[in-house]
């Protein structure tokens, strides 16, 4: 990979990026769509500047709804017009007796992962806050889920499927804030998209309560990069969606969209 490319990435994203080039490499070798699972925003970033590097291809992102947090990207050759099926996704909605249980996102979630599926064939768990939950799935996943998965937890359930134009599109209350930072560590970008001491932050951090692209970070200093969502509990996220270069005082200029929950 082009020196220029590669220093924008952490070495910890090596692998991600050789996926992403073996992507690539597929659509054009092959011409024709190559369709990934679903990606969190920072993964979809480093993809999308590896495709930017090739004239001859395009790509488009569905995660069922606009703006959602995990999507798919579809890789084509430029030629090539996408139609909404060529994303396979698929809408389940959680039958179960809503008047005896509670579900919960980890426990949706978990039982997912407990029955054997890799969080990159889920896309975002919604839900209407009055006990309506939706999965996003690929096609072939949502097949084995229906097939195999009848309980949640304790919760005996049914899976139903939906008209994507059903799907549950989340209210957000974001806020956009251009400010500057110290640095790009971790504990200084939670302090200042929710206006809590540094202090406050390091502990929320070391105590496990902080999550970059659905991984736990217990580490303060962890550098936030560009397209990283990072969830802090019983607060909501925040994405960073632009580093603008340093001020004349050493301070970095960033732009961030605080979700607040």
């Amino acid at each position: 990979m082009a020196e220029n490319v590669e220093q924008h990435f952490r070495a910890s994203e090596r692998p991600f990026i050789d996926q992403s080039e073996g992507y690539i490499r597929q659509a054009l070798d092959e011409y024709r769509p190559i369709l990934t699972n679903f990606l969190n925003p920072r993964q979809r970033y480093i993809l999308a500047t590896l495709i930017n590097r090739h004239t001859e291809l395009a790509f488009r992102e569905n995660g069922g709804y606009p703006d959602a947090e995990s999507a798919r990207v579809l890789i084509y050759p430029a030629y090539y017009q996408p139609e909404l099926s060529d994303f396979e996704i698929t809408v389940l909605e959680i039958n179960y007796p809503t008047k005896f249980a509670e579900l919960h996102h980890s426990t949706i979630l978990g039982s997912m992962m407990h029955n054997g599926i890799e969080r990159s064939s889920i896309g975002d768990i919604l839900t209407d806050d009055n006990g309506i939950w939706q999965l996003i799935l690929t096609e072939p996943m949502a097949r084995f889920v229906q097939a195999e998965i009848d309980h949640l937890g304790k919760t005996k359930i049914r899976f139903n499927e939906v008209a994507l134009a059903a799907i549950i599109v989340p209210e957000v209350e974001l806020e956009l804030i251009n400010t500057t930072v110290s640095s790009l560590r971790l504990d200084t970008i939670v302090a200042n998209g929710y206006n809590v001491s540094r202090t406050h932050a390091k502990d929320m951090i070391e105590h496990g309560l902080v999550r970059v692209n659905w991984t736990e970070i217990e580490r303060p200093d962890f550098n936030v990069a560009v397209n990283d969502l990072i969830s802090v509990r019983r607060y909501g996220r925040i994405k960073l969606l632009s580093e603008n270069g340093l001020t004349k005082k050493e301070k970095w200029r960033v732009e961030l969209a605080v979700i607040k929950k």
